[in-house]
């Protein structure tokens, strides 16, 4: 980059006051939704469509008279799955506006995270969904060093991932580090809180506030705090966005949701099918 180059990203760095408020209530949104496909559809949905009667659904575990190996795996998967159609959307989504394209990112690195998360969880703990996958499988060991090693690889990938897209297709220059850092630190913070206030209330018991909500969150998103770091120098932004500026249709939807989500899916509901 050359003098005036850095100093024209500079002076743009500066022009730029993305609204707390409205970063706030997209992450709240974007959690929501990697939260309810990992427990509601990755383990939930598929249960019931695998026979399972009923079971209970909240924000930290599904809960049922039943238990496979598929539908342990089912959330982890889910997950992938959707970042994956996240991101294929983010990359479509040049002309939109730039709180759709943080969304879309967000719920990328939120779905991504979990779903790569869990691989290097449940090997170095023997605790989680891909403990109970590969319960009873032998070598057991070499397993769990497999779901390390996956886990580490696959981690790193997707926080690569999710750098490229805040810079390419959200639109922030890597040279603007204070506006990177506020756009990732404040959804993880938000995340964090969102989670460990519903999982909280939920009816099956406060350890799984530390034993789940916690790693799946606090550890599960920590990428959001280094990946800034790790943006090469050779990726460019296609556009830089303007700010992210107040917008009380994100912050309406979000206190709705986040409101629902806390009060009626973090104290649990029971689905039938």
């Amino acid at each position: 980059m050359s003098a005036s180059s850095e100093s024209f990203a500079a002076a743009s760095a500066q022009t730029h006051r993305d609204d707390t408020l409205t970063i706030c209530a997209i992450s709240v949104l974007a959690a929501i939704v990697s939260n309810v496909l990992h427990e509601g559809v990755g383990h939930g949905l598929i249960d019931l469509l695998t026979g399972a009667k009923s079971g209970l659904l909240t924000t930290v575990a599904w809960s049922s008279a039943t238990n496979s190996h598929l539908v342990q795996a089912g959330g982890t998967l889910v997950n992938l799955v959707a970042a994956l159609i996240f991101w294929i959307a983010l990359r479509s989504a040049r002309s939109r506006s730039i709180a759709i394209r943080y969304f879309l990112l967000l719920a990328t690195a939120f779905n991504l995270f979990t779903g790569t998360g869990y691989f290097l969880f449940s090997g170095a703990t023997n605790f989680g969904d891909w403990a109970d996958v590969i319960a009873g499988l032998n070598p057991h060991w070499l397993l769990r060093l497999s779901l390390v090693l996956i886990g580490i690889v696959s981690y790193f990938a997707s926080v690569l991932m999710i750098g490229i897209g805040l810079v390419r297709y959200v639109g922030v220059p890597r040279s603007q580090q204070a506006r990177l850092r506020k756009l990732t630190l404040i959804s993880y913070v938000t995340a964090v809180i969102l989670a460990s206030i519903s999982a909280f209330l939920n009816p099956l018991g406060i350890q799984l506030l530390w034993q789940s909500a916690l790693p799946a969150t606090a550890g599960g998103q920590s990428g959001l705090l280094w990946l800034q770091y790790y943006i090469s120098r050779k990726i460019e932004s296609r556009q830089t966005a303007e700010s992210l500026s107040r917008n009380y249709i994100w912050i309406a939807l979000a206190l709705v949701l986040g409101i629902s989500f806390i009060l009626i899916l973090g104290r649990g509901i029971t689905l039938h099918l």
